[in-house]
């Protein structure tokens, strides 16, 4: 189980897909520990397990076998109908796709993650998070990349989650439109506490982490600890 002050605590976590005779090892045995609050970067090639692991983390898919626990609350133990509930209650997602309903204004995207939450902040205020006050009547094709993935972003926010879990948030992004992404999600995990988990390719957003898991081969092979974030803005591509 979980320390008080752990969000997450995995044991020995394993994910295999079969397809036919194949066997694919995604996940061999992984541990670790994430603190509440914490930034966490997972860097690694492609295959190498990280994709996997924010799906188990975030109730999307089951490991095959090992632990997984999300404070007192062993996520492994879960059925189908638990995970929806653990999803809508306590993780928000942004991937590297927008995924904005395109006949939808910024705020209406927004609202409709607000209208089956349990104690959602206003659009408008999720919205103001990510710098788009000045925004919420527009559409998605009226918006850049940036401002689309930041409406993306206060959607995932709206609903106040405990964790935020970002799979290659600015993999669609130039350099200048992804540092303001990155900025968004530092602000929104230094005023809201959220724990931040982000999934990318660039080795230079590992700097704006608490720590570092390093992912080879289905494996955590190791992990850094930055004794300072650098701000996003100082960040090079």
């Amino acid at each position: 189980m979980t320390r008080p002050d752990h969000i997450f605590t995995a044991q020995s976590l394993t994910k295999t897909y079969v397809s036919g005779e194949v066997k694919v090892h995604a996940l061999r045995g992984v541990d670790f520990d994430i603190a509440a609050g914490e930034v966490i970067v997972l860097l690694g090639p492609s295959g190498s397990g990280k994709s996997t692991l924010l799906n188990i983390v975030g109730g999307l898919d089951q490991a095959s076998s090992g632990r997984l626990f999300f404070r007192q609350l062993e996520l492994t133990g879960l059925d189908d109908r638990d995970l929806t509930r653990y999803r809508r209650r306590h993780v928000g997602f942004v991937f590297q796709f927008y995924n904005l309903i395109p006949s939808l204004t910024a705020y209406e995207n927004v609202a409709l993650v607000t209208e089956i939450a349990d104690a959602p902040m206003r659009p408008e205020e999720a919205l103001a998070l990510v710098g788009l006050q000045s925004r919420i009547d527009h559409f998605p094709a009226q918006l850049s990349g940036g401002e689309q993935q930041r409406v993306a972003i206060a959607r995932a926010i709206a609903k106040r989650p405990e964790v935020l879990l970002c799979d290659e948030p600015t993999g669609a992004l130039d350099s200048k439109t992804g540092i303001l992404v990155i900025e968004a999600l530092l602000a929104i995990n230094a005023q809201l506490g959220t724990t931040t988990l982000i999934i990318t390719h660039n080795a230079s957003i590992q700097d704006v982490a608490d720590r570092v898991l390093f992912f080879a081969d289905g494996q955590i092979s190791r992990i850094q600890r930055n004794e300072t974030r650098r701000a996003a803005a100082t960040l090079t591509w």
